[in-house]
């Protein structure tokens, strides 16, 4: 049986999500560059067919206000690493100027960006998202096509959960690229922190639900089905377990607020083909709360709901104010943004910021701010802020895509962007990118 082109490019496509999120969810530079040049390379090979290079012309005529603002947006960030005359930083940064000053720099050169290497890995990454984007638009464009992306999303959450609650068990030790002896207490599986982990699987969790919903409302009853949902309902038992097991505390936050948030829908709805839906997710309750909570105990089960109260307190004023708790390193970033706040300080560069300001601490939290918008507003500065904001703008005026499922994504968005950092992670950008471009409800093609 001859396998259709289209379908091998899309197996080849969830290959190098998967390697992605080996990988660390592609945080390193290393990976990054990688990922760039494979991407590039798959992109370039996929537009040697007519079809494909008929469907990304007419995506880029469909947006090509949001893609020329996108590329303008790189530009900036380009504009940032480029070598510029010591006089010009005393207008377009004038604290980095001073403080070349300082060290009496005698170079003629020197860039807008603290860390000019961190930003030309971070402009890489955005090509990056850019051609995933499009590959996936020119991939996915019918029903069967996005319920495959869903159940492939939600049996790679369970596969990495799998793999986390087993190093888990075994005491977290390090193995090859995989680092978990810095987390013993909780399980991270491929990923370097937690909540990054617990954020991952937060999405495959919504995958595996919007699967069950969109497979109710498209599909036809086959036993191939069938066994299908019964397979997407043990990867969502097996996610669950790793979100818990993670005992991030904003991980759990998003994962029983996602859990209520559909609830409550199908009981406002009252459809009688929710019902087994509305079935599911009480299982999943009740697994969670009577099966999980007894092994861990009622207290800790407690705990990892206990994100508002804990992250807030964390903005609170700090008895010691050289304390380094997230809520000091948030201010900090927002200080840094005000000084940096026309041009930013570059993709990167708050690691370089922090071990200036910070010298005598640990540098454990040096890489980000633990507050991903008050971050990308001082990496790009007003100027770079605005044109994603004018990007993002468009895409909804041209595309539309206002929908209880996007409802859920922005939720997860606003809340990762206020209280962490895993938005500056790949594989999480890239999961947001691609969920919210999803609109299945205008697509009535299945076959």
């Amino acid at each position: 049986m001859q396998i259709k082109k289209n379908k091998i490019y899309q197996y080849l496509f969830l290959s190098i999500i998967t390697i992605m999120v080996i990988f660390n969810g592609g945080v390193t530079n290393l990976f990054i560059q990688y990922n760039f040049i494979i991407i590039s390379i798959f992109f370039l090979q996929l537009i040697k067919e007519k079809n494909y290079l008929a469907l990304t012309k007419q995506i880029f005529l469909n947006n090509k206000i949001a893609i020329y603002l996108y590329f303008l947006f790189i530009g900036f960030l380009i504009f940032q690493t480029i070598p510029l005359p010591i006089g010009w930083l005393n207008f377009l940064s004038p604290e980095k100027y001073n403080f070349l000053g300082k060290l009496e720099f005698n170079g003629s050169f020197n860039t807008i960006s603290w860390n000019s290497v961190n930003s030309y890995f971070g402009i890489l990454n955005y090509l990056s998202l850019f051609l995933y984007l499009i590959i996936f638009k020119c991939l996915f464009y019918k029903v069967s096509d996005i319920l495959k992306l869903y159940y492939f999303l939600a049996f790679l959450g369970a596969f990495a959960a799998s793999v986390a609650l087993y190093f888990y068990l075994i005491g977290n030790p390090d193995f090859l690229i995989f680092k978990n002896s810095s987390y013993i207490y909780s399980a991270t599986g491929f990923f370097v922190n937690r909540t990054v982990f617990a954020c991952f699987l937060v999405l495959c969790f919504f995958c595996g639900i919007e699967y069950l919903k969109i497979n109710d409302q498209y599909q036809k009853d086959s036993t191939n089905n069938f066994f299908k949902k019964i397979y997407t309902r043990i990867f969502l038992l097996l996610i669950t377990i790793g979100i818990i097991t993670s005992f991030s505390r904003l991980g759990n936050f998003l994962f029983i607020s996602l859990i209520i948030i559909h609830i409550s829908q199908t009981l406002y709805l009252n459809e009688r083909k929710s019902r087994f839906f509305l079935a599911t997710l009480l299982f999943i309750v009740l697994f969670d709360i009577l099966i999980l909570g007894f092994y861990f105990g009622s207290e800790k089960l407690l705990e990892r709901y206990s994100f508002l109260k804990n992250e807030l307190n964390a903005y609170l004023p700090s008895t010691i104010q050289n304390e380094l708790t997230r809520g000091n390193l948030s201010k900090f970033a927002f200080i840094e943004f005000k000084k940096f706040a026309l041009f930013g300080y570059g993709e990167g560069g708050f690691e370089s910021l922090f071990k200036i300001n910070f010298q005598n601490m640990s540098n454990a939290y040096a890489l980000n701010a633990h507050s991903d918008l008050r971050e990308f507003i001082g990496e790009f500065g007003l100027i770079g802020s605005a044109l994603v904001i004018l990007c993002i703008l468009f895409i909804h005026i041209k595309n539309s895509i206002l929908s209880f499922k996007n409802f859920i994504l922005y939720y997860f968005l606003i809340t990762i962007l206020i209280f962490d950092f895993s938005f500056h992670i790949p594989i999480i950008q890239f999961l947001f990118i691609i969920l919210l471009s999803i609109n299945y409800k205008k697509n009535s093609r299945f076959n």
